[in-house]
């Protein structure tokens, strides 16, 4: 299972604290007992044959069972145990999650944690993941959605991009600009007006599925794109960006936490949901009273 998320045995080997030859030889034991491939080897990277790929989820929920089994006979003696595999946005996640994680861990040292960055939708049941933590809109089947906090977003561009193109006046100048979109978001955009929502679809001159790599683009006078006020908020109040079209509003989006009902119920999942509660809500940490915006200070175990 490590070797497939990995990639290599060198990388499941890293995790594992093992040598590479010693993750090697027992998957090739592993085959041998099953007389049967697992992987399709090359010089750069693992991939799981049609046998391993059917058989991953299987194995995965074994090793939750194993987790949970560990978890209960830890919890006799007063103390929660067992892994946790979970998925956070990227931008967000090196900005903010990771140390809302970190400290979690270090107030439950029987816990260990496998977190995945990815801005992406994920069906946590299906990748198994105990957590999935995002902001699009998607619902699936089997699935909780557990509101976080409201992420606030701004429509941004720098003041020498504006200089150069001139600032536009309503959302179909959109069209005329060159916009940087979030893959993920995709490239209609929505204002709130007084008038109601109106929508526009922009023409991508930049699209990736990294939102810093927007915020470096806008910056840099690349154009005109939607940011998360987590990252947009320094450069807003330093001037080195400046909100476009303010009579219309970028509707806010809700972080949330998907958790597949079959893991809603175990301890150290629930545990995990509580402290992001805590550290989220009511007002996220880069929204907080004396917080420096895009720098959060390290979290201490409560």
């Amino acid at each position: 299972m490590v070797a497939a998320d990995a990639g290599s045995f060198s990388g499941a080997a890293r995790q594992l604290g093992l040598v590479p030859s010693v993750v090697s030889k027992r998957i090739d034991q592993l085959e041998w007992r099953i007389r049967a491939p697992l992987f399709t080897r090359s010089t750069r990277r693992l991939t799981l044959t049609d046998v391993g790929e059917r058989y991953l989820p299987t194995v995965r929920a074994l090793v939750r069972q194993v987790d949970d089994a560990l978890d209960g006979m830890a919890r006799s003696n007063g103390e929660l145990e067992g892994h946790i595999r979970i998925k956070i946005p990227t931008t967000l996640g090196v900005l903010y999650l990771s140390d809302i994680l970190h400290a979690f861990l270090r107030n439950q040292p029987m816990i260990s944690m496998d977190v995945v960055l990815a801005d992406r939708s994920v069906n946590p049941t299906e990748e198994g993941f105990d957590i999935a933590i995002g902001a699009l809109p998607e619902l699936y089947g089997r699935v909780e959605d557990r509101p976080l906090c409201v992420i606030k977003r701004r429509l941004c561009a720098a003041p020498t991009y504006l200089a150069q193109r001139g600032a536009p006046q309503h959302p179909s100048d959109l069209v005329e600009h060159d916009c940087l979109v979030f893959t993920t978001s995709g490239s209609r955009w929505e204002f709130q007006s007084p008038q109601g929502v109106v929508g526009i679809d922009v023409r991508p001159k930049l699209r990736t599925n990294d939102g810093a790599a927007i915020f470096q683009a806008v910056l840099a006078g690349g154009g005109i794109a939607v940011l998360a006020e987590y990252l947009a908020a320094p450069a807003l109040q330093s001037g080195d960006l400046v909100e476009v079209l303010q009579p219309y509003e970028v509707p806010d989006i809700w972080l949330k936490a998907l958790v597949p009902t079959s893991r809603i119920a175990v301890p150290r999942v629930h545990m995990l949901l509580e402290w992001l509660v805590l550290h989220l809500s009511p007002l996220p940490p880069w929204e907080k009273s004396g917080a420096t915006p895009g720098l959060p200070a390290p979290l201490q175990p409560a």
